[in-house]
């Protein structure tokens, strides 16, 4: 009998659900949290941006920062999801993967996430739904897993 799992997440919660069998219900089997997608740029720095003089001229400007917190925030969870999921297509904890995710986070995932765990991607839905229940997420989902 094929397991499946369901991801469901943004880029500061995830639910990881589990389907026993095909048209089954989904069981709870981990949440995630990364309270630092959630902070406002000005937490995630440590200071203002710096200034500096105009190339040709008397004047100075702020400089901005090379990188989004925020974003460099979303990245890193999704890598720490993408791991989570690697280490478990290699224990073979699930034969097929379900993904539904903010879009922006989905794009984040499928950049991450290794070729082995791809392979075992069943479909995807670029919606926002890990504050629903398990049952919500499952209607949103194919009738047969």
């Amino acid at each position: 009998m094929a397991i499946s799992w369901v991801l469901a997440a943004d880029s500061s919660h995830a639910k990881i659900l589990r389907a026993d069998n095909r048209v089954g219900p989904l069981v709870p089997i981990e949440e995630l949290e990364h309270p630092e997608s959630r902070m406002k740029d000005t937490e995630l720095y440590s200071d203002a941006p710096g200034r500096a003089f105009d190339s040709g001229g008397q004047g100075r400007h702020a400089m901005e920062n090379e990188v989004d917190a925020k974003k460099e925030e979303s990245i890193r969870f999704a890598k720490s999801l993408c791991e989570k999921l690697r280490q478990a297509a290699i224990d073979k904890n699930f034969d097929k993967l379900y993904i539904l995710a903010a879009p922006a986070f989905l794009g984040e995932l499928r950049e991450c996430m290794d070729d082995n765990v791809k392979s075992l991607v069943a479909g995807e839905i670029a919606k926002d739904v890990v504050k629903q229940t398990p049952e919500e997420i499952r209607n949103k989902l194919p009738d047969f897993l």
